[in-house]
């Protein structure tokens, strides 16, 4: 029996790793469950699925991905500031500091303050992974057709 490679409508059983360069890992499931997802659902980003497209049950491989194809660059759009008094007072602000805020259609939107200084508070509203390059790691252990969703 021929393996099947991932592509469109195919489910996926794997096990992946996001590090950076230095070997540090941001995320991992190799010592945890394998992730199943199905190839355009979004539980994995588009860009990290043309990585894998192709591949079959037993491969494992290793990408270098640029930040365009991982979570872009940093935007110094992305970064706003505020007053102090526009947050409660016995808020800790400082920077690193991770702040949930709602958006126009009320989805949470975090930021990380980056600067305060006086009476101002710089939020960077950038992915915590722009502008960096990572290490994309993914052993396949299962490739099967995806089931009719109706």
């Amino acid at each position: 029996m021929k393996e099947l490679p991932i592509d469109k409508g195919t489910r996926v059983q794997l096990h992946f790793a996001l590090k950076f360069p230095d070997g540090e890992v941001i995320d991992s499931t190799f010592e945890k469950e394998p992730a199943t997802l199905e190839i355009g659902d979004d539980n994995l980003p588009e860009n990290f699925e043309a990585y894998i497209m192709g591949m079959t049950a037993g491969q494992r491989e290793s990408y270098e991905v640029p930040p365009e194809k991982a979570f872009g660059q940093h935007n110094p759009n992305n970064l706003q500031t505020f007053k102090r008094h526009e947050f409660s007072a016995d808020m800790v602000l400082e920077p690193g500091v991770m702040i949930s805020f709602a958006d126009a259609r009320q989805s949470e939107l975090p930021g990380v303050v980056s600067r305060v200084e006086g009476d101002e508070v710089e939020v960077d509203f950038n992915h915590p992974l722009a502008g960096r390059t990572l290490i994309f790691e993914v052993e396949i252990i299962d490739v099967e057709p995806a089931r009719p969703t109706h």
